[in-house]
């Protein structure tokens, strides 16, 4: 067997895969490559570029091909989109996107139309199912929500829904992290005759605490200013597929939106990845230490948590399905709204702010803010209280994070 045969792990992949230094004049690592239009060797390379990219042709195993122009294509969204995919065991490609909404609302369009329906779990990230109920509805996609975790309930949403385009699931639940069986949901899925897509945003967890392709998912869907970038300064999005004729209308979409991600965003990202890792143990080792003290705290009604979960269905799921807790969590604080903005107040070395995922610890107010806008009775079918408080936990010292709360707390 020879050097370039042998299977190589993640960690080294995502420093090696994609990238050839001769091409960048030497450098051990990507430059950027700030251009927009790209000169071709031929005519028939032209030829070929535009009919792949447009769908009219399927690209051979190993060929290259022409850049084009950099809506479509360009050097550094190439090279990360190589690096990424081994992250995620089970993908055969990945696509990047300006931003984690353009991933999703992009890989929705290019795989429902009107007429047909989607069902999906919630709680989910607010601007999701505001794009469902505020875009998708009224250009005629039915959506029907199911709470994470109602295994029933999905398998009867599934059964009793006509013409579902996809399944999408945001697993861990944002902010109360219910888990959803996703193995159970591509089963369910899969029973139909006309199969949807099972579609998972993997933001909380992934790429390093749950991997949904080995459960069956066909695209795994992130936002990339979360654990990926880890800094809190650049916004990017992934949509992975584990079938390159899935992920072909999504890209051929994404270059008619012209929402890739820009190169010099792409080269700072791909510098991020090979740390991400090491940065989520850190953070996630951080949260246990916290949610351990905090469950105990007699102003803290109950924290969500998977390493508190009770109900035996959420720790089957939880142990069948993930390697880590990961490192947000939320808590229920006596005295709802009041106690709630008391606390956020009272922090000093969190920060109130919204997103997650970042080395720098971030609380916010989910009623208010990143789900504001949900009736009454889209409150209570996710279960986001009035004082509930979302905590994404950073890499600074957890003694130093949980005095913080504390003093906050008894200052509520």
């Amino acid at each position: 067997m020879s050097d370039t045969e042998i299977p190589l792990h993640p960690p080294t992949e995502v420093l090696t895969r994609g990238f050839d230094p001769t091409l960048s004049v030497g450098s051990a690592r990507p430059a950027v490559f700030r251009s927009s239009t790209y000169v071709f060797p031929s005519p028939e390379a032209a030829e070929r570029a535009f009919d792949l990219m447009a769908g009219r042709a399927q690209r051979e195993s190993g060929e290259g091909v022409a850049l084009v122009y950099s809506r479509f294509n360009h050097p550094n969204a190439e090279i990360l989109e190589d690096q990424v995919a081994p992250l995620e065991p089970g993908a055969a490609g990945a696509l990047v996107f300006n931003s984690g909404m353009s991933a999703i609302v992009t890989a929705l369009f290019a795989h429902l139309r009107p007429g047909r329906a989607i069902v999906y779990t919630v709680p989910i990230y607010g601007g999701t199912q505001k794009f469902v109920q505020n875009v998708l509805e009224p250009w005629g996609v039915r959506g029907v929500p199911v709470r994470a975790g109602d295994a029933a309930g999905i398998e009867r949403a599934l059964r009793e829904t006509p013409d579902v385009g996809v399944v999408l699931v945001e697993t861990p639940a944002n902010p109360t992290l219910t888990m959803t069986d996703l193995r159970h949901a591509a089963q369910c899925a899969a029973v139909r005759a006309d199969r949807p897509l099972v579609m998972v945003d993997n933001t909380l967890l992934g790429p390093v605490f749950q991997h949904p392709f080995r459960h069956g998912a066909d695209v795994v869907l992130y936002s990339a200013t979360k654990y990926l970038s880890g800094f809190s300064d650049l916004i990017g999005g992934f949509a992975l597929t584990r079938d390159p004729a899935v992920a072909a209308p999504i890209r051929a979409l994404r270059g008619l939106l012209g929402t890739i991600l820009q190169p010099d965003e792409c080269w700072i990202l791909n510098g991020r990845l090979p740390t991400v890792a090491l940065r989520m143990r850190q953070s996630t080792k951080n949260a246990r230490m916290i949610v351990e003290a905090l469950a105990r705290h007699p102003k803290v009604a109950r924290v969500h948590y998977p390493s508190q979960f009770r109900d035996a269905e959420q720790v089957r799921i939880r142990d069948a399905q993930c390697q880590g807790a990961g490192a947000m969590f939320s808590v229920e604080l006596k005295g709802g709204k009041r106690a709630a903005f008391d606390f956020l107040r009272h922090v000093r070395i969190a920060r109130d702010a919204v997103s997650l995922g970042g080395v720098e610890t971030l609380v916010c107010h989910p009623k208010t803010t990143t789900h504001s806008g949900f009736t009454d009775a889209e409150f209570a079918q996710a279960g986001i209280t009035d004082g509930l408080v979302r905590f994404s936990i950073g890499v600074e010292d957890w003694r130093d994070l949980l005095a913080d709360f504390e003093r906050a707390l008894e200052q509520a």
